[in-house]
């Protein structure tokens, strides 16, 4: 049986990582889940490139504020808030798209050692949606990964892919230095100061049309323009968000930053 793979900083959800073998889950099996419990409370979510044009109809795209950023879409504007996502785990009607981070958990890739060439496929245990369960769709036939397996390691194969994109993405938006700090003003009918969120990073408008006409057929050609455009135009929801969490009582308190 592999060991474990290292868990010093685990991802965000997953409170441990378990390589998944055919002799230690042999009679595992995956039950089907209609909540996603681990989800709540949490309003910041990691993306990859290849969803920005199917998240921006929904939720605002913005960037962290790392030494290494990453794009994540914004299920609420305050730390703990989730517009999307009730109490008991379940998805909101109008959620449109549910990123492929949350869709992939409880599974992962990872490598087993630090030193390990190959990624593995690795679940969190403490989820209760996998194990020997009499119900559920079974993980291994005969010894032999299930369809079920399989096409669970084929997303995961897929997400990486797309992380490995979304990486390349991300430095080529760093050497041309269209990020800036970004700040929302949101002043709601009725209240006495606008309520500010700070916190994240947004790509300069002004620079990216400023760009050089070299620089500019490059990003045209590696398609990077319309995920830029796709990043700029969700951030008009960042007001509709807000409505959400007043509607749905979650209303924040003025002069909070976002917290990413």
């Amino acid at each position: 049986m592999a060991s474990a793979p290292q868990q010093s900083q685990l991802p965000l959800f997953y409170q441990a990582l378990e390589p998944l073998s055919s002799e230690a889950h042999t009679n595992f099996k995956l039950r089907p889940a209609d909540k996603a419990a681990f989800v709540v409370g949490n309003h910041a979510i990691p993306l990859t490139v290849d969803e920005f044009t199917l998240v921006q109809r929904t939720m605002p795209i913005v960037f962290t504020v790392d030494e290494n950023p990453v794009p994540i879409a914004l299920m609420g504007l305050n730390e703990g808030v989730n517009v999307f996502v009730a109490d008991d785990g379940k998805f909101a009607d109008n959620t449109g798209y549910v990123p492929a981070y949350i869709r992939r958990y409880p599974f992962m890739l990872a490598k087993l050692h630090p030193d390990a060439q190959e990624l593995s496929l690795c679940f969190d245990p403490t989820t209760d949606i996998i194990g020997a369960f009499e119900e559920g769709d079974p993980l291994f036939t005969d010894g032999k990964p299930s369809e079920i397996t399989t096409n669970i390691l084929k997303f995961n194969e897929t997400f990486e892919e797309a992380g490995a994109r979304t990486n390349n993405f991300m430095q080529d938006l760093k050497e041309l230095g269209l990020l800036m700090d970004g700040e929302v003003s949101i002043q709601p009918d009725g209240a006495d100061q606008p309520f500010v969120y700070r916190g994240f990073q947004m790509v300069n408008e002004e620079k990216l049309n400023d760009l050089r006409g070299d620089q500019l057929r490059k990003i045209q050609k590696n398609g990077m323009l319309p995920l830029l455009y796709a990043h700029l135009f969700s951030l008009s929801l960042m007001r509709e968000i807000f409505g959400m969490q007043v509607s749905q009582g979650k209303m924040p308190v003025p002069e909070l930053q976002l917290q990413s």
